[in-house]
């Protein structure tokens, strides 16, 4: 096992956090950077170094000292508009990589997403497949991925994650739309859905720090991509109630643009990294976490009055 590295974690939030705790379990010195101070005190009693800064601020600086290991975990916010992530994710990780040129670390891991394949008709997606990102977030993602790339060719270590949409503890949001009764299944519901337990993103970012290989990319998703109607339908017999309704498939122009269908495979994640996932399908995953929210009575399932 591998000791005394001194990791700087930029985003050390719903990811970084559990990250960071376990970089400090194994004996490693942990510096974490927030932008906000909500949740300082926390990650300090965990045994994190504290930094607040703003990476998306122009005169953003590394803290002092040099870095065996980085790890590019920041987010703009689901309500981020283009600006904002463009100042993050661009400007920001360029100043970032700029600095880290100067003295540079072992390994450099960016999160990106697996948005930016943007595929239809649920076709396998591998990472040599081909991008066409839909959304303006997943361009500024493909956009940052070149800057990363760029930097591991003129010498950085660097590792791509491209990360399925997370869930875990206090991050259901599925499950919420589903108990709201704001799930809508359109058509026959065949659209694939990929999905990663936040424990599991940890556990591909550990590895990617120790085996990653140099100016590769991984997608980071569990091994079970669902079609909608069997999630739901899982969902629905687990917590009780029925299945979303159904509508007319979307048929709006600027809708349409956006959809992609796509069922992204793990395998360089657990043949190359040799990372093992604690959930390998959404069931296990979910089944964790339902029970975690019953045992603490925060299941609040519609028509439930146990």
């Amino acid at each position: 096992m591998l000791h005394g590295m001194r990791v700087l974690i930029l985003g050390c939030g719903y990811v970084g956090f559990p990250l960071a705790v376990q970089l400090i379990d194994q004996g490693h010195e942990v510096i974490g950077l927030r932008r906000t101070s909500a949740g300082a005190d926390v990650l300090a009693a965990a045994g994190v170094e504290v930094v607040m800064a703003d990476l998306a601020h122009a005169e953003f600086t590394l803290p002092a000292g040099k870095f065996d290991w980085v790890v590019f975990a920041a987010a703009a916010g689901s309500g981020a508009d283009e600006a904002a992530c463009r100042a993050l994710h661009v400007e920001g990780l360029r100043r970032v990589l700029d600095l880290l040129s100067r003295e540079r670390p072992a390994k450099f891991v960016h999160l990106s997403s697996i948005g930016v394949y943007g595929q239809r008709g649920g076709v396998l997606v591998k990472e040599t497949t081909a991008t066409e990102p839909r959304t303006v977030f997943d361009r500024v993602q493909l956009e940052s991925e070149g800057l990363v790339r760029a930097a591991a060719n003129a010498g950085l270590p660097s590792v791509i994650l491209r990360v399925a949409g997370v869930y875990g503890p206090d991050r259901m949001p599925r499950l919420d739309r589903f108990l709201r009764n704001e799930v809508r299944i359109e058509g026959q519901g065949t659209r694939h859905l990929n999905m990663v337990h936040r424990d599991d993103v940890v556990a591909s970012i550990l590895a990617a720090l120790k085996n990653g290989r140099a100016g590769e990319c991984y997608n980071v998703v569990d091994q079970e991509p669902v079609t909608e109607t069997h999630f739901y339908s899982w969902l629905a017999e687990a917590v009780g109630m029925s299945m979303p309704p159904t509508v007319a498939a979307e048929t709006d122009p600027g809708r349409l643009a956006e959809a992609v269908d796509e069922k992204v495979s793990n395998r360089r994640l657990t043949m190359e990294l040799g990372c093992r996932l604690k959930y390998p399908n959404f069931r296990l995953g979910y089944t964790a976490e339902l029970k975690r929210l019953g045992d603490a009575g925060l299941l609040d399932v519609p028509g439930d009055e146990s």
